[in-house]
């Protein structure tokens, strides 16, 4: 028996031919925008749609796929995340405006769909502006900003699913609500149809200005944060209240757990002071719904997406 027959099999040697990168013990702390978190068993980002499909298809299934963007709205725990991580590129980073519809892939910027609206004269798409991350992780979760959210822009969107099939879907196919959809934790947004109308280009430049302001005056933009913690309560024992508010009632603001801390300016996101792991922050966003919980009986929910394994290595 030679060298190469006793060698273990490894998880990047049981997955199928590929066009685009596939690579192993790859690191997410980079990603994300927390700058923590252990690495992707594999990491594979496909070369166009056909290739992801291929590989979903010829993957086995007892092997799990979580779809990653650009680690805006997430939360790696430190012991990696098992399986196969994808992670679309500049091949899904597209924007193409046929007449008032933006056809945009699905790893596109949502802050570059709204400046290239702005220079098309289509109005409507200004509050993406203020959604950090991609079109893809936008129509999952149907984040929203200044009273819009993706269900009220989206027209379509391409998904393609863990045995490789691409479906087109509507807003209502996709069960589109507060901060939600129906779209299986395996499934990828690909592409999307938006829909805008049509607008004066000050005009719309005008509004973005004012929500870029918005933001840099009251939320830690500059920080290493993954945006709005948690989502705005829909319990009506809440009347209406926002998330931050029941946090700043229960004395969570400026509140710490190892490198992690509650945001002093907005106190619905966490920041990684430059020390804090995964588990810090976990840590903390926990002990901000239990103290919010004891204090107003309201459970919040987890807006940042959580992934991956508490600990060491796996």
């Amino acid at each position: 028996m030679n060298a190469a027959e006793i060698l273990p099999v490894t998880l990047i040697d049981r997955l199928p031919a590929v066009r685009g990168r596939i690579t192993a013990e790859t690191l997410l702390s980079g990603i994300t925008w927390f700058r923590v978190g252990g690495p992707a068993e594999v990491m594979f980002r496909p070369a166009d749609t056909e290739d992801l499909a291929q590989f979903l298809r010829h993957c086995p299934p007892e092997i799990a796929v979580t779809p990653v963007g650009v680690g805006s709205n997430l939360l790696v725990r430190d012991g990696g995340v098992r399986g196969v991580v994808v992670r679309l590129g500049r091949a899904h980073a597209d924007i193409e405006i046929r007449g008032h519809e933006i056809h945009v892939g699905g790893a596109t910027l949502d802050v570059n769909v709204a400046l290239t609206c702005q220079q098309a004269g289509i109005a409507g798409l200004e509050f993406l502006r203020g959604v950090p991350g991609t079109i893809g992780g936008a129509v999952r979760m149907n984040a929203g900003a200044y009273g819009r959210e993706i269900k009220d822009v989206l027209r379509e969107a391409e998904v393609v699913d863990r045995a490789g099939n691409r479906l087109i879907l509507t807003a209502a196919e996709l069960g589109l609500s507060y901060r939600h959809s129906e779209l299986p934790p395996d499934s990828l947004v690909t592409r999307a149809v938006l829909v805008g109308e049509p607008g004066d280009r000050a005009a719309i430049a005008g509004k973005i200005a004012e929500i870029t302001q918005a933001r840099e005056a009251t939320q830690p933009v500059r920080s290493r944060t993954g945006g709005s913690t948690f989502a705005n309560p829909t319990d009506p024992q809440a009347k209406g209240r926002k998330a931050w508010e029941l946090i700043d009632a229960a004395g969570c603001r400026g509140l710490a757990i190892g490198g992690a801390r509650i945001s002093e300016l907005h106190c619905n996101f966490l920041i990684n002071e430059g020390t804090a792991t995964a588990s810090d922050i976990e840590a903390l966003g926990e002990e901000v719904r239990r103290r919010v919980r004891e204090m107003s009986g309201v459970e919040l929910e987890w807006e940042i997406r959580r992934i991956g394994l508490p600990g060491g290595r796996m």
